[in-house]
């Protein structure tokens, strides 16, 4: 199956800028209808929107700005809400056309949902490679097990850095993370953590808090999804990850997430509605989104794990029988 790529249960150039984007994009392409040269392009109009994932945000705000370079007549916005967030307040609600996600939708969104009549599609179209990190002053570590990661964001116990290792800094934690809506910190809580999180840290749906507090702290320990780090690597120091004491750690990485060698690479996620695909605009965004989502420049620009035809193929077929075609 293709899930298999990324493990199911187991990158950039571009900037977190929350309520900018496609939307600035949008704004310009409203002015210039007929400036697409592409004959039925001119023709394609009306909105699309897409809530959810702070991870999943850089890729669909790229579709969204490549999408309306060839579409001027169609705004689509983007707008990381959260993977929980999303689901809850804008997708489920029937408010939102797509949704994005770092882990896959929960049976109680899905009842949420069906509430409302929405029927959510999911399409697997990206891998990450989820990053923990620190301060690039943090010399005392440089890799960690699921077991020490735990410790730390399994609850709330440990409040120092030697509450977990005798031999490190007896020195306050200083935690960064992502808000309770978001995907991410659902699959780190699940798979790292055995289902629980600590409530004592700093939540955030803007990775650029968290790599702001990195920096400012020596005790900082923080994580994102891989896009964030690459965009910030000089300014913080990624630590490698390893299952167990008996494993290699594992530096994160595009490639080690494709091989499936890296313990913390996850799938990610778009659910367009059902309904909405009925709409041409949104159908199209969905098309073009799945057809551009093994490209190349997915890993050059924007720091993902590009999607195997398999997973397109699969994709594309699921929108086909949505549609009705």
């Amino acid at each position: 199956m293709a899930d298999n790529q990324f493990g199911r249960d187991a990158v950039s150039r571009r900037k977190f800028i929350a309520g900018t984007g496609a939307a600035g994009v949008a704004a310009l392409a409203g002015c210039s209808e007929t400036s697409s040269g592409n004959g039925d392009d001119d023709e394609l109009s009306g909105e699309v929107i897409v809530k959810g994932s702070s991870t999943v945000f850089p890729i669909s705000d790229e579709m969204a700005q490549r999408f309306m370079e060839d579409h001027p007549s169609v705004n689509v916005t983007t707008d990381p809400t959260g993977s929980g967030g999303g689901f809850e307040n804008h997708f489920c609600p029937g408010n939102a056309d797509i949704n994005g996600a770092s882990r896959p939708i929960k049976q109680e969104e899905k009842d949420h949902c069906a509430e409302n009549d929405v029927s959510p599609i999911e399409m697997h179209i990206a891998g990450d490679a989820l990053t923990v990190a620190v301060s690039p002053e943090n010399d005392w570590v440089d890799s960690m097990t699921f077991d020490e990661l735990a410790q730390i964001w399994g609850d709330d116990s440990a409040t120092t850095w030697s509450d977990v290792n005798s031999d490190w800094p007896d020195e306050d934690l200083k935690l960064y993370g992502p808000d309770t809506t978001s995907g991410t910190y659902d699959w780190f809580s699940e798979n790292v953590n055995g289902g629980s999180h600590r409530t004592e840290y700093e939540g955030t749906e803007d990775d650029n808090t968290i790599i702001q507090g990195l920096e400012n702290s020596p005790y900082a320990m923080g994580y994102f999804g891989y896009a964030y780090y690459a965009e910030n690597e000089d300014r913080v120091k990624a630590l490698k990850i390893a299952e167990s004491e008996s494993n290699e750690p594992s530096a994160p990485s595009l490639q080690a997430a494709s091989k499936g060698t890296y313990p913390l690479a996850r799938p990610l996620f778009i659910y367009p509605a059902e309904g909405s695909l009925q709409s041409e605009e949104v159908y199209e965004f969905v098309k073009f989104y799945l057809e551009k989502s093994s490209a190349d420049w997915i890993a050059d620009e924007v720091g993902y794990v590009p999607a195997s035809q398999d997973m397109v193929d699969e994709n594309m077929s699921k929108l086909e029988s949505a549609a009705g075609e």
